[in-house]
C-alpha cells in the first residue's frame, strides 16, 4: 500500500480496530458493515464510503473530523536538532529543549532537561491535572518531589506518574542532572 490519503485512512481504520482488540466479526456486529466488506477495506481492495466511515467512527467514539485530521497529519515527522526550541532559565541555569514538541494528532511530547548542581525548581501546581509523565535520568542525580514525597533518581532510573500536585526538581550534584521527560495529555 502506498502513501496516499486513502492508504493512510485505511491503515488508520485497521489500527483503530487492532488497538481496541476487536475481531472483524465483532466490528461487523457493532457497525452493521459486513465482515467481508471490512476485510476488503483493510486490505485496500475497496474504498470507504461516507456512510461506512460514519458507522466506524460511531463504533470508535471518534468524530469523523478528528479521524480525517489524524490521517491528514504526516505519518512520520522528522524534527531536526536545529528545529528543537531551547530555553535557559537565567535564575537557575536550567536548560530545556523541546525534542518532540506538542503537535496535532500526537498525545505526547518529549523534553530534555539539564539542571545544574545545587539548582532547585519548584512548581506549585501542574499546568494540567492528571498529566502522565515519565522522567528518565540520563546522568547525574536528581531529587524529584511530588505531592510531598521525594524520590532520589540515579542515572538510568525512570520515575513515572500522573501529575496532580506540587513538584520540585533539585540537583544534589556534584554534576548536573541530565534527563528526558515524556509528557502525555490525560
Amino acid at each position: 500500500m502506498g502513501t496516499t490519503f486513502e492508504d493512510r485512512l485505511v491503515r488508520r481504520l485497521a489500527g483503530l480496530r487492532e488497538a481496541r482488540a476487536l475481531s472483524l466479526e465483532e466490528l461487523a456486529a457493532r457497525s452493521g458493515i459486513s465482515r467481508a466488506t471490512l476485510s476488503r477495506l483493510e486490505r485496500g481492495e475497496t474504498s470507504p464510503s461516507a456512510d461506512m466511515l460514519g458507522k466506524l467512527c460511531a463504533v470508535y467514539g471518534l468524530p469523523m473530523s478528528r479521524l480525517i485530521a489524524e490521517v491528514e497529519q504526516a505519518p512520520v515527522q522528522l524534527i531536526r536538532r536545529a528545529e528543537q526550541a531551547e530555553w535557559r532559565d537565567p535564575a537557575t541555569g536550567f536548560e530545556r529543549r523541546m525534542v518532540s514538541p506538542p503537535a496535532r494528532g500526537f498525545a505526547a511530547e518529549l523534553v530534555e532537561g539539564r539542571l545544574p548542581a545545587g539548582a532547585v525548581i519548584d512548581y506549585p501546581q501542574p499546568p494540567v491535572r492528571g498529566l502522565e509523565q515519565h522522567l528518565w535520568l540520563l546522568s547525574g542525580a536528581l531529587d524529584y518531589s511530588i505531592d510531598g514525597a521525594t524520590h532520589r533518581l540515579q542515572a538510568g532510573d525512570c520515575l513515572r506518574f500522573h501529575l496532580f500536585g506540587a513538584t520540585r526538581f533539585s540537583c544534589p550534584g556534584p554534576e548536573a542532572a541530565h534527563y528526558l521527560v515524556t509528557i502525555c495529555e490525560p
